[in-house]
């Protein structure tokens, strides 16, 4: 969800409008039970009879205990296997056992956590154990976000004191069904479906009379094109909250991008992450019903009425998508900056149509009264630029003072990849979306096979147009 963004935390405002107080390696890591003492290393060796045992052996004379031993077939040569072994020591101690992999493997990766939610991918030189490169570990396939999922800052059902729910006992445990639904969930599960209850819908259906009320004249052409292919399929409704199943096949038909119900906040990081894959983490739980225009977090009227439809766009999606695949393997420093585009784009984007603004930002579309607002003269506009954006501050608890304008999300997307090119990361990532993975580029192998590729692409087209023409 865009809760995600782990600073994300906004108060919308009142039934009147007025502004309250308002956030090349592994695809697959063992986590053990204990990280500190536990490391995972990744190689690749020969296909030959005895290669594994003798590798094995290299551990045992280092007397490193192995608690994990994956394989599968290398992705860097036919001949070979790739391994991934979890040690029961800490980096520090395994240079001997490095050293000797060395020898007898054509590449040796060290994989180890950091910071509590990031892991380190370590490639090490042939001319000692001295490493090249650092990268953060990311998820290569979808399945993947399997491993952080669960990560969140903080659980769905933790309310703060200034929470309109914190005090009510009943709604605390409602949020707690919830956070335990999406806490239960994995990759490839059907989303279970949620029976709201009465007062859960006469909630939605406030915000929904109220919305539906702006969107013809604020909204995006994008949005008012999609959004009644929602009321038709996946039961938008006044008195109906829509199932996030329903929803999800909907975009996946469309775009791709698919939703998954999670129990709290990610960091960024994690976040950002998910959109590399087209998933969305959204929450499924309502807001407090005693302000139905008001909400400390977002949620699902905010996912479902601010983020889904545009999602559903194929123009915005890839947009969204380069977000998350520039997140992937970036500095800390750079994950700030791009969830501040995000912020500004996603969240709080407007863009310029037939010589009019316009919203498409979700935190726009989910908030009856900032909605008004964004489109008049009191806010400050300026172009969507992401070197600039990147740096902008912002606030969390009002409306906003700055909107970054867009001329179209083509123009966005074509400039948001402009940036990550900007971003240092010894390698390029690439989506494949026949196997929902991420394919890191840092081989020239690889590069001559996407050439390849792209080449039998040119020509599909070619014969098209003579077919046309």
């Amino acid at each position: 969800m865009d809760a995600g963004i782990a600073n994300k935390k906004r108060k919308l405002e009142d039934t009147n409008g007025n502004d309250g107080q308002a956030e090349g390696g592994s695809h697959f890591v063992k986590e053990g039970p204990n990280q500190e003492n536990h490391t995972s290393l990744m190689f690749g060796i020969k296909e030959e009879i005895g290669s594994l045992a003798r590798t094995l052996n290299l551990f045992e004379q280092s007397k490193v205990n192995l608690s994990h031993i994956e394989s599968r077939p290398s992705r860097r040569s036919n001949d070979a296997y790739e391994f991934l072994v979890t040690c029961d020591k800490g980096p520090e101690d395994l240079s001997d056992v490095i050293g000797q992999l060395k020898g007898v493997s054509s590449y040796v990766h060290l994989l180890s956590r950091t910071h509590s939610t990031n892991s380190v991918l370590t490639e090490f030189s042939d001319s000692g154990t001295k490493p090249t490169a650092e990268i953060p570990w990311f998820p290569r396939r979808i399945k993947d976000l399997d491993k952080f999922a669960n990560q969140i800052l903080s659980y769905g059902a933790e309310l703060d004191s200034d929470h309109p729910g914190f005090t009510d006992p009943v709604y605390r445990a409602r949020r707690k069904e919830f956070a335990d639904i999406a806490f239960n969930y994995k990759y490839g599960q059907t989303i279970p479906r949620v029976k709201y209850t009465e007062a859960e819908i006469k909630t939605w259906g406030t915000i929904f009379d109220k919305l539906t009320e702006l969107y013809p004249t604020h909204a995006c052409r994008e949005f008012n094109h999609i959004f009644p292919l929602l009321i038709e399929n996946c039961g938008y409704r006044k008195d109906n909250i829509p199932q996030l199943e329903d929803i999800s096949n909907f975009m996946k038909d469309c775009t791709g991008f698919s939703l998954r119900p999670v129990a709290g906040l990610l960091s960024s990081r994690d976040f950002l992450a998910g959109l590399a894959f087209r998933v969305f983490h959204s929450t499924q739980y309502i807001r407090h019903g005693s302000k139905p225009m008001y909400t400390p977090e977002p949620d699902v009227c905010h996912e479902l009425l601010g983020h889904v439809p545009l999602f559903a766009d194929p123009v915005f999606a890839q947009f969204s998508q380069e977000i998350g695949l520039a997140s992937l393997g970036a500095p800390d420093s750079y994950i700030e900056k791009l969830a501040t585009c995000y912020w500004f784009t996603v969240e709080f984007g407007l863009c310029r149509q037939d010589g009019e603004e316009k919203a498409y930002g979700a935190g726009l579309l989910s908030s009856f009264g900032e909605l008004q607002y964004c489109l008049t003269d009191q806010p400050e506009k300026k172009p969507f630029e992401p070197a600039v954006t990147a740096e902008t501050k912002y606030p969390i608890t009002k409306f906003q003072p700055t909107y970054f304008v867009s001329e179209s999300f083509e123009d966005a997307k074509e400039k948001m990849r402009s940036y990550a090119a900007t971003i240092p990361r010894p390698f390029s990532v690439r989506y494949d979306p026949y196997t929902q993975s991420v394919v890191v580029l840092d081989k020239k192998e690889q590069l001559e096979e996407m050439i390849h590729a792209m080449q039998g692409d040119l020509n599909i087209l070619k014969d098209a147009l003579q077919k046309v023409s």
